[in-house]
């Protein structure tokens, strides 16, 4: 089973990057091929700095190994460093339905915020399945607002082979329900373009204050919350947390006499514990950014190995070339 899945390097990574994509993907390499990668060219779509996206995709993928990503499990790469994505996105481009990247939450989504509608944002889905689709891929671990895009490649992967014939693998998506959607500091899913991120390295004067700050109701500390496991400190909480205290958090909110400031405050303490070896290997990892270039580099050539083979499929049954 080959396993796929990729992280835009559009700012910081946050516990919802970590939670959703990055703690499901780690634990996949033991169950199958793995193919991660930085995709730095989706990044482009939000993204206009040259040296801010370069300086991201290095700590990014820095991130990503002080949390667990190993090379000698996974295959490791910047998406950039195989130019054949962008080939096979124009191939599989032409026989996508201009209707169904209409449809694509993401981009109505985008549209709605004010973001401005070009064409990278329109055809983010395409570029996606070209990313899944190059390496053969069986499954993708996405966040649940991901899933539409799976779905999407897989339209487009089975157009393509009733088409021109079978190509393409079409791939199946992996959610894990419990943490699929990682709530912001203001309620929305915590997401880099909304600025409501809790940051996986984060200063630690800088992340406390973030956490103190979310915003709660009016209600009183002695007051009982019935509501308690809609808290979205008690949502993060659960993520970060061994069961039985979470669930004991839960509990005195719902009964009353726990504040607000209280559950924030053991909130930041979980939060930055459970982090506390990823930080440390983050530390070795600094000192030594050549090898984080070099796993990028060997990832980059044990990526294409594969791709260009489906390329090549791909080319050849389309008419394409001599």
């Amino acid at each position: 089973m080959r396993i796929l899945s990729g992280i835009q390097p559009s700012g910081a990574l946050h516990i919802g990057n970590y939670f959703g994509m990055m703690k499901p993907a780690i634990e996949l390499q033991t169950k199958g091929e793995c193919y991660y990668f930085i995709a730095d060219y989706h990044s482009m779509t939000s993204l206009t700095d040259a040296a801010e996206r370069r300086r991201h995709t290095r700590e990014n993928a820095l991130d990503f190994l002080a949390c667990g990503l190993d090379p000698k499990k996974s295959v490791f790469f910047r998406q950039s460093d195989l130019p054949e994505v962008t080939e096979l996105t124009w191939i599989i481009g032409a026989l996508t339905p201009v209707g169904l990247l209409e449809r694509a939450h993401g981009y109505k989504d985008k549209l709605a915020k004010g973001g401005a509608p070009n064409f990278g944002l329109f055809a983010y889905p395409v570029l996606m399945a070209a990313d899944i689709l190059l390496y053969d891929s069986n499954l993708v671990p996405v966040g649940r607002d991901q899933k539409q895009h799976v779905e999407i490649t897989r339209d487009i992967a089975i157009k393509f082979n009733q088409t021109y014939g079978e190509t393409f693998v079409v791939p199946e998506p992996d959610i894990r329900e419990e943490v699929a959607t990682v709530p912001g500091t203001d309620g929305q899913k915590m997401s880099k373009s909304y600025g409501n991120t809790i940051e996986i390295f984060g200063d630690e004067k800088a992340m406390r204050k973030r956490i103190m700050s979310i915003v709660m109701d009016s209600r009183t500390p002695q007051e009982p919350k019935p509501d308690a496991d809609k808290n979205i400190v008690i949502q993060l909480l659960k993520l970060v947390a061994p069961n039985d205290v979470a669930a004991d958090f839960a509990n005195r909110l719902r009964a009353g006499g726990l504040g607000y400031g209280d559950l924030k405050k053991a909130f930041f303490e979980h939060y930055w514990n459970y982090f506390a070896a990823a930080r440390a290997r983050r530390a070795e990892l600094l000192a030594n950014r050549d090898y984080v270039e070099q796993v990028l580099r060997d990832g980059a050539g044990r990526a294409r190995a594969v791709a260009a083979k489906v390329l090549a499929r791909a080319r050849k049954v389309s008419g394409l070339g001599s």
